[in-house]
């Protein structure tokens, strides 16, 4: 008899530390998982982007004079709507990525005026590839093709757009530079080559529909 009440009380001992343990490594993890996701909170606003100064005195005052800043409708894009990805996966990995930005502030490589413009091409570069990687996934946060009527649009937006769709280019390949100041090295897409032309010839659009310095009407219109 003495032997099973011993027997029940080493297995009520077990049971007990085995729920305790239990309740207590939940715990744990629920506050761990608490603060994880108040640092992607915190990290994830541009007050944050901006607290330091190779950020706030370069890169941030370029975004102030655009109208992702600033703009008629009021609708403002700050740094993690074009920089951080909303789905968590990808946030969560681009937060990973950003661990050697923290390094290179720790190593002084951009602290300067001078520093910084000797690296904007390779940084610009960097997250241009990145863009068009993920198909400008960012930037279709906001901009989508199937939302877009481009007969509406002004000037050579929505001829463009078109164009854009049906040859599937990706919105960095046109709109570099949109929010900071373009490296003095950097050479942009503007459309003209051969086979941007065979398209407009294939949907019959006058030169000056592109070329705006161009009349309404030239002889050169192939061949209208």
């Amino acid at each position: 008899m003495l032997n099973i009440y011993k027997k029940l009380l080493r297995r009520k001992i077990i049971f007990g530390s085995t729920v305790g343990a239990a309740i207590f490594f939940m715990t744990i993890g629920v506050i761990y998982w608490g603060v994880f996701n108040m640092a992607l909170e915190v990290t994830n606003d541009m007050s944050f982007c901006i607290s330091c100064h190779e950020m706030e005195n370069n890169v941030y005052q370029d975004y102030l004079k655009t109208s992702h800043y600033k703009n008629r409708t009021g609708v403002r894009a700050t740094c993690p709507d074009c920089h951080v990805p909303k789905e968590w996966e990808h946030m969560v990995v681009r937060k990973i990525g950003a661990t050697q930005e923290l390094l290179q502030k720790i190593l002084g490589t951009i602290n300067t005026r001078e520093k910084f413009e000797s690296h904007r091409l390779e940084m610009a570069e960097s997250v241009w590839q990145s863009m068009e990687s993920t198909n400008s996934r960012e930037c279709r946060n906001c901009h989508a093709f199937d939302a877009m009527e481009t007969d509406i649009q002004s000037g050579r937006s929505g001829l463009i757009h078109q164009y854009a769709q049906e040859t599937n280019k990706t919105c960095i390949n046109c709109h570099k530079g949109i929010a900071h100041s373009l490296p003095a090295e950097t050479e942009i897409y503007k459309g003209g080559s051969d086979a941007d032309h065979d398209y407009f010839e294939q949907q019959s659009f006058k030169c000056h529909q592109c070329h705006e310095d161009m009349p309404n009407s030239v002889e050169e219109d192939w061949g209208f």
